[in-house]
């Protein structure tokens, strides 16, 4: 028996109709053993120079296909900082709460693409600045999340007078507060003081160095590390096309600084059995839970199979 891993889909809403989408989605709902499904928080296609290409909004979407699914945990991932008021964002995610039944992941990160900023005209300060929205904002949703009475809130960005926030957060004490992003002197210490998931890039290795930073963190601020899930977005694809695992492999590793053979070893990318062994590494430094990244439009029968020889393994 394989150690025990939650596994999510991040499914993308550039290049898809809306029906796909929504197949897809009742499709790891009701067929799979995947426990979570996410959208993206994008108005454009964050991978794609053509930015006239259709792309739905994530937050909306996510109220939908909430509505749409009865077991899978939904989420969006991330919420970028810069494009929502956090007490706005917050009343948004404890209705999706409800909404989905108690079922919303909530993750909240300090934006990247610079493009869709420009063109809707929303600002895209420095990161600093990002981060310490960051850090603000995550302070904000956490102090609303938790609220029985009237929160108020004066800080250099954000400020709430005699807040209300009901209804609140069906789960308890509160909906999960991921954040995203490895910044390892200001990320993953937002992270310490606020959140309850860690959610990262990276190999096995660069996991585990990022796992040793936050726990420096936690001990600063008084918190035991293991109150903190980890976990992980990345590429996972199970194949028995050696042609296409050399070819994709070494393309997915060399942003990652990887060499060919190095990202053959390290990635998820291969048989079933090499991609088990890479969770298996990755539970071995501490990570609970691996959200594949994947764009449509998809094939079921590929992500059965990853349901039935991979997730299946780690139930």
């Amino acid at each position: 028996m394989a150690t025990k891993m939650k596994f999510g889909v991040q499914t993308s809403l550039d290049g898809v109709e809306w029906k796909q989408l929504l197949d897809f989605w009742r499709f790891l709902d009701q067929k799979t053993k995947f426990n979570s499904v996410w959208t993206f928080d994008h108005f454009v296609p964050p991978m794609n120079p053509n930015q006239q290409l259709p792309c739905f909004e994530g937050w909306t979407a996510l109220a939908a296909l909430a509505m749409a699914t009865e077991r899978v945990r939904v989420g969006c991932l991330v919420t970028g900082v810069t494009y929502r008021h956090p007490s706005v964002l917050a009343k948004m995610a404890a209705t999706v709460d409800h909404m989905s039944g108690g079922r919303l992941e909530f993750a909240i990160g300090a934006a990247w693409h610079e493009p869709e900023h420009r063109v809707y005209g929303i600002p895209f300060p420095p990161v600093k600045e990002r981060q310490d929205r960051l850090e603000e904002a995550t302070h904000v949703i956490r102090l609303l999340f938790g609220a029985t009475e009237p929160v108020t809130f004066q800080g250099k960005h954000y400020r709430l007078n005699e807040a209300p926030f009901s209804p609140p957060c069906v789960q308890k004490p509160h909906t999960p507060i991921m954040i995203g992003g490895g910044g390892e002197k200001r990320t993953l210490r937002t992270l310490a003081k606020y959140g309850d998931v860690m959610n990262v890039f990276g190999t096995p290795a660069v996991v585990a160095q990022k796992i040793k930073a936050l726990e420096d963190h936690c001990r600063g601020v008084g918190r035991d590390p293991s109150e903190i899930a980890k976990t992980v977005t990345g590429i996972l694809v199970a194949t028995d096309n050696q042609d296409l695992v050399d070819r994709l492999a070494p393309a997915m590793g060399r942003g990652m600084g990887l060499s060919p053979e190095e990202s053959k070893r390290q990635l998820p990318i291969g048989t079933p059995a090499h991609v088990r062994g890479v969770m298996e590494e990755y539970a071995k430094v501490g990570v609970s839970g691996f959200i594949m990244q994947t764009q449509g439009p998809w094939k079921n029968d590929v992500y059965q199979r990853i349901s039935d020889e991979v997730v299946a393994a780690f139930g």
